[in-house]
């Protein structure tokens, strides 16, 4: 099942999923999941899932009604459907082998409007840090494929009235996240940076938006990774709980 450079990867003691160097998931990843944290009966999609990290982490930590992965690149797509079968989510999650931008509601898969939407875009604005060679990587970390805006766009087409977008980002594009969703009548309402000990600035921002509504948002106290002793926080042992669990287990 696996394909050369390719491996397992434990999310928890339940599930695991495919990764390689071009396609994989990390701290940002699972502290999203976390930070979204959809309800039992939301209806969901992950934009730009990558390996599917999110969608597996939601699907064994809150068992939300239905989970739509959407995807662009065809390795991607081929790994998280052999995960899927592997795991038997074939009928909490669907992927979607698409480019988000031609969503569109009222059209099946989305005959009912979205609860939650979850994206980690790609943290280089394009045309900004040097380009990686391999077309995978540089559509995982340059805006080629979409932008904020679009992401933004899209998701207020298909969320409910009230329906929430989360997304994670670098510090120094929060005006262009906030910007964007503002744009697309997503109202920024929760915002939490993450900064990895005391003595260092925030280095991620984890951001909630709900479509409609009005102004007004909570910050929430910063998300420490350490403990000020090189380890990590409790807080962030909580957080990775089942997947630290689950990094002993092999297939």
């Amino acid at each position: 099942m696996l394909l050369e450079g390719e491996r397992w990867e434990p999310l928890s003691d339940q599930y695991q999923i495919i990764v390689s160097k071009q396609h994989c998931f990390n701290t940002d990843t699972i502290l999203l999941a976390h930070f979204s944290a959809p309800k039992r009966r939301d209806l969901c999609a992950d934009f730009g899932t990558g390996c599917g990290a999110i969608p597996v982490i939601w699907s064994g930590r809150y068992a939300p009604r239905h989970i739509y992965a959407v995807e662009l690149q065809d390795n991607a797509c081929s790994m998280v459907q052999r995960t899927l079968q592997k795991n038997g989510l074939e009928n909490q999650i669907t992927l979607l082998h698409q480019d988000l931008t031609t969503l569109k509601p009222s059209r099946p898969p989305f005959t009912q409007e979205l609860d939650l939407i979850a994206c980690n875009p790609p943290y280089q604005e394009a045309g900004t840090g040097l380009v990686n060679p391999d077309p995978g990587k540089r559509l995982a970390r340059h805006e080629g494929a979409c932008t904020p805006a679009d992401i933004c766009r899209t998701a207020a087409k298909l969320l409910k009235y009230g329906g929430r977008l989360c997304m994670c980002q670098r510090p120094q594009r929060l005006y262009d996240i906030m910007a964007a969703m503002h744009s697309a009548g997503v109202m920024p309402k929760r915002l939490r940076f993450v900064q990895q000990r005391p003595a260092k600035a925030p280095s991620l921002f984890l951001l909630e938006g709900r479509f409609g509504g009005s102004a007004g948002m909570t910050v929430e106290p910063v998300l420490m990774i350490e403990d000020g002793k090189g380890g990590f926080s409790a807080e962030m042992m909580e957080i990775y709980g089942d997947y630290k669990q689950g990094r002993g287990n092999t297939v």
